[in-house]
């Protein structure tokens, strides 16, 4: 009787122990400001054996693209897994943040509430208030580093032996300013002259230097991956661990950083778990960055909150995207609004401000790539295509590009005849996408939020809507 007790009870058990059992930690290596220049991607310059490794073991996708081509407005739309133009999250940087709904519980709230330990070593740049033990479990004993983690840090993870974590690993990425801190030029084991200029840019030797530093900067973000690896290993949680790769954004160069190009939205995104899911496998379905948290949470075997705006990418039932939005609007001092459609072939860009030229003044105006840009507009040693981008009477309403024959992006097709239907398709899906999800970004910033930047910029600012205050 004991014994057919007994097995009754296993019987009744097991279906949720196995689960579990099943059920991986879940840990986000989150780099900064970092194109997909791997050597798994194709290119051959990059020098990236432990990345490359991970996409040898997992699932590589081929066209993943964020919400939104700076830091703070992907970072608040992935840890929500909701597009930050839905609550309001959409501006760089959000200078008077507000609460969260209460309905509306972040990722790593979900995984705290189901038993897991969570943390973020360190960088969070997120767009509204909630307090932070309510994100990150404070029993765990953080780093103490600020930003971004280095591999002396990670012993922070023996904690973690054991025990059923959701963690994010920031890494520096496109920030990496070599070891003695200095900007430009950084030395880099790519030769400058080793590297292919776009024809967006100028062919200098500042631009030459910036491309070759960002293979640096990868090269750099490689050797930290290979060391959270062998910590992983190290304290027994490699066999436990589902690990997600992937970057915020492009590479801080002008057109890639805070634009909605394929080099400001088009990121490296790979995702090792062998007990689920097959090595080496390459997809090239279109991707958006919110399905990385809905993901994350059905591969823990967690339900996806209704409000989430992305979907398990490996589910049975899993409907491939026709397309992906990604959305750009005030960046610092600079207000905009730029919207984008990646379909399977195009790549449609709306801009809703044509009164001011694509490169706004801003904060980016120290960078040496911005001022040699300038420099040379004022020389006349530009394309006009490059100087386009500082003009405000070259600012088209419309942009559309067919991708398999102009991958940079370069020959609007906007006004073509033969591509008009195209046109016209795209822009329908950005209105009904801006209607159905009330785009937040269609309202004006209150005044109250424009005189706080104004505030901190000390009043050097150029877009119209600061004229009020001057």
């Amino acid at each position: 009787m004991k014994k057919t007790l007994l097995f009754l009870l296993v019987l009744l058990v097991w279906p949720t122990w196995s689960k579990s059992n099943d059920s991986p930690n879940i840990l986000w290596i989150y780099v900064d400001d970092m194109s997909d220049w791997l050597g798994c991607y194709g290119y051959e310059k990059a020098e990236t054996p432990n990345v490359d490794r991970l996409a040898r073991e997992g699932v590589r996708f081929e066209r993943a693209f964020i919400p939104a081509p700076v830091c703070s407005a992907t970072r608040s739309a992935l840890i929500t897994g909701t597009m930050q133009t839905s609550y309001g999250l959409h501006h760089h940087r959000t200078m008077i943040k507000k609460p969260l709904p209460d309905s509306l519980k972040t990722v790593p709230e979900l995984f705290r509430e189901a038993g897991y330990i969570t943390f973020n070593e360190e960088k969070e740049d997120y767009n509204f208030l909630r307090d932070r033990d309510l994100l990150y479990s404070p029993e765990f004993k953080r780093s103490g580093v600020r930003g971004h983690i280095k591999a002396e840090h990670l012993t922070c993870l023996e904690q973690l032996k054991g025990k059923k974590f959701f963690g994010q690993l920031q890494l520096k990425g496109g920030k990496y300013e070599g070891e003695t801190g200095g900007k430009y030029p950084m030395p880099s084991r790519i030769a400058a002259e080793d590297v292919d200029v776009p024809p967006y840019y100028p062919d200098t030797p500042v631009f030459r230097n910036a491309i070759a530093r960002h293979y640096e900067q990868i090269a750099h973000m490689d050797d930290q991956v290979g060391a959270i690896v062998e910590a992983l290993k190290r304290y027994d949680l490699w066999d436990t661990t589902a690990i997600f790769f992937f970057s915020d954004h492009g590479a801080p160069l002008p057109r890639a950083k805070q634009f909605l190009y394929e080099d400001g939205v088009k990121v490296p995104l790979i995702v090792r778990w062998p007990k689920k899911l097959s090595k080496g496998t390459v997809r090239d379905d279109l991707i958006s960055g919110i399905d990385i948290p809905a993901t994350s949470l059905a591969l823990a075997n967690l339900p996806i909150p209704d409000y989430m705006e992305g979907q398990d990418v490996f589910a049975d039932n899993y409907t491939a995207r026709d397309f992906v939005i990604s959305a750009r609007d005030r960046c610092g001092i600079a207000v905009d609004r730029i919207r984008s459609v990646r379909t399977d072939q195009f790549r449609y860009i709306k801009n809703f401000q044509t009164d001011r030229a694509l490169y706004q003044p801003q904060y980016r105006d120290g960078y040496a790539t911005f001022k040699d840009m300038r420099a040379r507009r004022e020389a006349g040693e530009l394309t006009p295509l490059q100087a386009a981008y500082l003009d405000h009477l070259k600012r088209p309403e419309d942009e559309l590009y067919h991708l398999e024959s102009d991958p940079h992006q370069i020959h609007n097709l906007a006004a073509d005849p033969a591509y008009r239907e195209e046109l016209k398709r795209h822009r329908g899906i950005l209105e009904q996408w801006i209607e159905e999800t009330d785009d937040k970004g269609q309202y004006p910033e209150s005044r109250e939020n424009l005189k706080a930047v104004f505030k901190q910029a000390k009043g050097k600012v150029a877009s119209p809507e600061y004229d009020f205050l001057k």
